[in-house]
């Protein structure tokens, strides 16, 4: 028999003595620890009240005064998913489909009970109106969080969003998530006993450059820590599309060109994200300390044409001139799905937004997001996914423009909203990305009762429905989704987790050059650092320059003696950053369409002009109503937007004479190099890591063991006549001291490195 219990009375029905009690908490919200170690969480005002069975305390969500299954933490995740998913309506399973736009917290271009949030005067963690609206007309349940004050605030909107949530319905707690948020800002200093706003490690390209897998997993295991302490129980990562196109964009959050790193790297993210430590564990490894990993961007977004990104249409077109779609699958299908732990595989996986040219047998070229032979024949039928797939950023909604930032409904345009959603679940989708409004999937709904009936309409919804709630109560929403400010604010960049960050900047470093061993410079050198036009990579499509030292001239003052002119040095460095194309719509230029051209021009990886005189003729991807229509930039010419921080190398030298002038350059492609490494004496790779980490190698405090995570090309003409889908297939450039900067090159200060890891990666042919 059930009883009820109501915790201020503290009544016992029966003859089972209680085996919970309740512990003091702060925040309005309670705490029942279970005498198994189940720790129960809610808020008064919620409505909730404590059911006890067998001596057990539970919530009764649904305030019906009765156990349910889903309500039953003693059972699996599947059955509580099940049980609930029988019990939802379709409104509040459309609700569970639909994943958030980006929530800043605080939301300041939101209102605040009708007023700005200047006007409103509240406190930084109270609910916006406009996510009131989502999470309680909508049914969303699904929040991506971007931006943070800091972890207190973080921890009290999770606490003020969760106990909302829990008074709705059937009390599903709100599944908050975050794109990859760990890199670090270049000019900080980082103090080996300081905490900060959340540890700072390499980017995901800098990982791959340490080889080192095991790295890879610790810094899941604390990433995945310090997101709980935010309340964010997914990651909307890793990206693990094989670079093998050195142009894209967002080879910056790959793991490289190479798919066999790729696959381990992406592996070992993802055990280590979805990591709970055992006495945390609620079942099959899955815990209090687990985040779910979406893994993206299935099958694989590294190859758009002409290395263009499918942000927007200009760019939609992944394409296959190597017939290599199989090495873009092997991070997710040997790696994201056999993991080798109790998880064993990421339990989310987000298509990109291309669409993979000529790949489906049918003939229909969609994007990704909706081709039922990607999703439902290759990923769930081929390969036994059973995860839950989402879909990337509004690929539902309008695209006005093509080479506008939008929507990107890529092969659907024609198709109205619902439509396009319909056409989504058909394919096997179950989440749609960056869609706070359950209309147009209610009216998917319909669509599908006219075509199948509503019994297999609602069983549909109900598949989806049973894979979003088990990544919810895998990881214990259901029995507490509230965080202690106070501790979410000693976790999150503790000194521990940032001195392990900043360990992995330290090892991603990769020295390229250093003639005559002008590495390390020892101490009170005199070192010219210069200044350069600096600018932040704007992912809509501009760029924000401003003058400033290449590197921090206080900080370096530790390591060196740093001189204001060139003249006066015995060593000179420059940081520049490699060639800057505009982000999103690289390859793109709405001058060049204005003057009768087609738009389409090249992306360089070199500073100087470049003239693309051995691109492609006619271009492989082609909208099926404009068949005719080319996308070839062939003879066009393009210079780099930073093309000045060449000439402040070159200028650099010629004061230096043959003094040594090092040059470190911060990675975001492949660099062509030749213009300027000939005439310089040190050369080193970085992938956006603090100055700091730079200095400590310079100085020789550190040794470098970073490794080349791609080929570096020796001209454009070898990217250009490269294939887009096949790893290893440039000219690497060669140095002046007759280095071949290859895949898993790098040196240390004995020379290059020949150790396990090149053995294990370095290209087999």
């Amino acid at each position: 028999m059930h009883k009820i219990i109501f915790i201020l009375s503290i009544l016992i029905l029966g003859g089972c003595s209680p085996k919970w009690k309740e512990l003091n908490t702060s925040g309005g919200f309670k705490l029942i620890k279970n005498s198994n170690a189940v720790i129960l969480g809610y808020a008064p005002s919620s409505g909730v009240n404590i059911i006890e069975d067998e001596g057990y305390a539970f919530k009764d969500l649904n305030k019906n005064g009765k156990l349910d299954p889903y309500e039953d933490w003693r059972k699996t995740a599947e059955e509580r998913a099940k049980d609930l998913a029988s019990k939802l309506s379709i409104k509040q399973i459309a609700g569970l489909m639909l994943y958030s736009a980006q929530q800043s917290i605080p939301v300041k271009n939101d209102t605040y009970n009708g007023k700005s949030y200047d006007e409103a005067n509240v406190l930084p963690y109270i609910i916006s109106d406009g996510q009131k609206k989502f999470l309680v007309e909508d049914n969303l349940r699904h929040v991506l969080v971007s931006g943070v004050e800091s972890a207190e605030v973080a921890a009290r909107w999770n606490n003020e969003v969760q106990s909302l949530v829990e008074g709705i319905g059937f009390g599903i707690p709100s599944n908050n998530s975050s794109d990859p948020r760990h890199g670090a800002p270049s000019d900080i200093e980082f103090f080996a006993g300081a905490g900060g706003n959340i540890s700072r490690w390499a980017q995901s390209l800098g990982l791959a450059a340490t080889f080192d897998p095991e790295l890879v997993k610790r810094f899941g295991e604390v990433a995945s820590i310090e997101y709980r302490a935010l309340g964010l129980t997914t990651a909307l990562s890793p990206q693990i599309d094989i670079a093998t196109d050195p142009r894209w964009s967002r080879l910056i959050g790959t793991f490289g060109e190479s798919p066999e790193l790729s696959t381990d790297m992406a592996k070992a993210y993802i055990e280590g994200f979805q990591y709970s430590p055992k006495n945390k564990v609620i079942e099959q490894g899955w815990g209090y300390e687990s985040v779910n990993a979406m893994v993206k961007h299935w099958p694989g977004g590294g190859s758009g044409e002409g290395g263009r990104d499918a942000h927007i249409g200009t760019g939609k077109y992944a394409v296959f001139p190597g017939n290599n779609l199989e090495d873009h699958k092997k991070p997710f299908l040997e790696g994201a799905f056999k993991l080798g732990n109790e998880t064993k595989m990421a339990s989310a996986v987000m298509p990109y937004y291309t669409i993979s040219f000529d790949q489906d047998p049918s003939g229909k070229n969609v994007g990704n997001g909706f081709s039922k032979y990607l999703i439902q024949d290759q990923l769930r039928d081929k390969y036994g996914y059973d995860g839950v797939v989402c879909t990337d950023w509004k690929i539902t909604a309008d695209a006005p423009v093509k080479y506008i930032h939008a929507g990107k409904p890529w092969g659907v345009e024609t198709l109205t909203e619902a439509k396009r959603h319909y056409l989504a679940l058909m394919a096997g989708v179950d989440q749609f990305g960056g869609n706070n409004l359950v209309g147009p999937v209610l009216e998917a709904y319909k669509m599908g009762i006219e075509e199948y009936g509503e019994v297999f309409m609602r069983n549909r919804f109900e598949l989806s429905a049973v894979r979003l709630l088990k990544n919810i109560f895998r990881v214990g929403l259901f029995e507490n989704p509230y965080l202690s400010p106070s501790r979410s604010d000693s976790i999150v960049g503790n000194p521990e987790f940032m001195k392990l960050g900043f360990e992995s900047q330290l090892k991603s470093l990769v020295l390229l050059k250093n003639k005559n061993n002008v590495l390390p410079i020892k101490n009170k050198t005199k070192v010219y650092i210069a200044s350069i036009k600096e600018f932040k990579r704007d992912f809509v499509g501009s760029a924000n320059f401003k003058t400033k030292d290449c590197i921090n001239k206080e900080i370096a003052s530790k390591y060196f003696e740093v001189v204001n002119n060139a003249e006066e040095a015995e060593v000179a460095l420059v940081m520049i950053n490699s060639p800057y194309n505009l982000q999103v719509r690289s390859g793109f230029d709405i001058a060049d369409l204005k003057k009768g051209g087609n738009g389409y021009v090249p992306i360089t990886l070199q500073y100087g002009e470049y003239k693309a005189d051995k691109a492609r003729e006619k271009s492989l991807g082609f909208d099926a109503d404009e068949a005719e229509m080319n996308r070839s930039y062939k003879g066009k010419t393009v210079t780099a937007k930073n093309s000045e921080q060449l000439d402040v190398i070159l200028s650099t030298k010629k004061i230096m004479g043959d003094k040594p002038v090092i040059v470190i350059v911060n990675i975001f492609n492949p660099t062509i190099v030749a213009e300027f490494e000939s005439k310089v004496d040190g050369l080193l790779f970085h992938f956006g890591n603090q100055d700091q980490a730079l200095l400590d190698i310079l100085s020789g405090k550190i040794e470098p063991t970073g490794l080349l995570p791609f080929q570096v090309p020796a001209n454009m003409e070898t990217v250009e006549t490269q294939l887009e889908d096949v790893p290893y297939d440039v000219d690497c450039h060669v140095d002046s001291e007759g280095n071949t900067y290859n895949f898993a090159f790098g040196m240390n200060w004995s020379g290059q490195i020949n150790d396990a890891r090149v053995k294990k990666y370095s290209i087999k042919k």
